[in-house]
């Protein structure tokens, strides 16, 4: 069997494994180890066994992921989220569909303390959804709003893919965070933006005049100050130079977990759920990298993964086109695959064919950027059907709501994301903006 067709049966069988439910990590392990036993025999796939899950795990910085994933159900269980809720709804209540809006600025401040896209979705829907029921906003644009709003979980940091990307490409994770941090601001505003024009638009989604806006009170701001707070001991101590982002995510969830208990909304019951859902989490994750670890190894022997650099290369187009396949390649797999899935499946196999194109950028620039171009596609797989994890999630909280309604509802917020995406791959320095303040 030649390389080509031995890498498209890899895959073939992996495709085949999920489409019968077999979860993804088992499904790349058991595609890769298919592939790497045809093409070494049994033996050395046993060596490759032997060695390769502590040559994975040794890592110090993998310590980082459970320990943000820690933070964010401190956060989630403490009763944080109905504070910052509250405190956006009082800004922007002002405006038409100003609910709407404040959810974005609720789930953009829980993802700052929270790093996972699900996560935030599922918390700001349990306070947001009720209310923007209440106040006649329709099922379409509260559940649209929430389900795309939660991708802002994993672009502003602390973000668990991007620490995934970071570790994969020896990255500096506090320089991804640092550009990530604009891109997140401009998906907020844009949401804030597709929100305001969708309520002209389409009459009937939020109320002409809300009869009951909220009320910006001193209790409402000084709910807000115990995130603002962590998030600059976090943030500021790590691009300060006082401690690395391992030791920052350990800083965040020590603190995360003192606010909740001076908020007095955690018991030993939730307690103990922080911890058993940061270990479900972190091992769902970590099953995933043996799985890809082993479909890429089975894949590099095939020399396949260089074939395909050389290939491209030989195809004459210029390194923005390159990236611009590549992107659109991810929007089709995110129909498929979760976002961490695929980073940990392509990365190792794009990540050396676009250092070796020319940006007439740094090195370090070009990585950067262009997981920054990743972070924000594959955002696209968690809102389009026919996955949409975070629609589903959110549909899943809203009984009355259809999904078909629901996915109507996030295509306004495609839209924005896809403005975006167009802008940052044009303009690679506004992403790149904020390194220059850690170099």
């Amino acid at each position: 069997m030649s390389p080509l067709a031995l890498s498209l049966s890899i895959f073939a069988i992996m495709l085949v494994l999920m489409a019968v439910r077999v979860p993804i990590a088992i499904a790349m392990f058991a595609a890769g180890g298919i592939g790497y036993v045809m093409q070494t025999g049994w033996v050395p796939f046993s060596n490759f066994l032997n060695t390769a899950g502590f040559a994975r795990f040794a890592s110090y910085d993998l310590s980082v992921i459970p320990l943000f994933i820690l933070m964010g159900n401190f956060a989630t269980q403490g009763g944080i989220s109905k504070a910052l809720f509250d405190f956006a709804a009082g800004v922007m209540s002002r405006f038409k569909g100003g609910l709407a809006m404040a959810a974005v600025l609720a789930c953009a401040a829980f993802g700052a303390i929270c790093g996972s896209s699900v996560a935030t979705a599922a918390t700001i829907t349990r306070v947001a959804l009720p209310e923007m029921q209440r106040h006649g906003y329709s099922g379409r644009l509260s559940t649209g709003t929430l389900a795309a709003s939660g991708t802002l979980g994993i672009l502003i940091p602390p973000s668990v893919p991007l620490v995934i990307y970071a570790i994969l490409t020896e990255q500096n994770i506090a320089k991804l965070f640092a550009a990530a941090i604009v891109p997140g601001i401009i998906a907020m505003f844009g949401y804030m933006v597709a929100i305001a024009i969708y309520v002209r638009m389409v009459p009937g989604q939020a109320p002409e005049v809300d009869p009951e806006p909220a009320r910006l009170t001193l209790s409402a701001v000084l709910g807000v100050a115990p995130m603002m707070t962590i998030f600059l001991i976090v943030f500021g101590g790590i691009y300060g130079g006082f401690f690395t982002p391992t030791e920052g995510a350990g800083v965040g969830a020590a603190s995360t977990f003192l606010a909740a208990l001076a908020k007095r909304e955690i018991n030993w019951d939730k307690f103990k759920q922080c911890f058993y859902a940061t270990a479900e989490s972190s091992a769902m994750i970590f099953l995933i990298f043996i799985g890809a670890d082993m479909m890429n190894s089975a894949l590099a022997l095939t020399q396949v993964p260089n074939q395909l650099a050389s290939v491209v290369a030989g195809w004459g187009l210029s390194p923005l086109m390159v990236v611009i396949a590549i992107l659109l390649f991810y929007v089709v797999l995110g129909a498929f695959m979760d976002e961490l899935s695929m980073i940990l499946l392509t990365i190792p196999i794009f990540f050396p064919m676009i250092m070796g194109l020319d940006f007439g950028m740094p090195k370090e620039s070009v990585a950067i950027w262009f997981g920054i171009m990743v972070l924000m596609v594959v955002e696209f797989g968690l809102l389009a059907p026919p996955v949409g994890l975070n629609v589903y999630v959110v549909n899943g909280m809203a009984k009355d709501v259809p999904i078909a309604e629901s996915y109507r509802g996030v295509m306004p917020f495609l839209i924005s994301d896809t403005l975006r995406t167009i802008v940052l791959l044009l303009f690679p320095g506004i992403s790149l903006w904020a390194i220059q303040f850690l170099t």
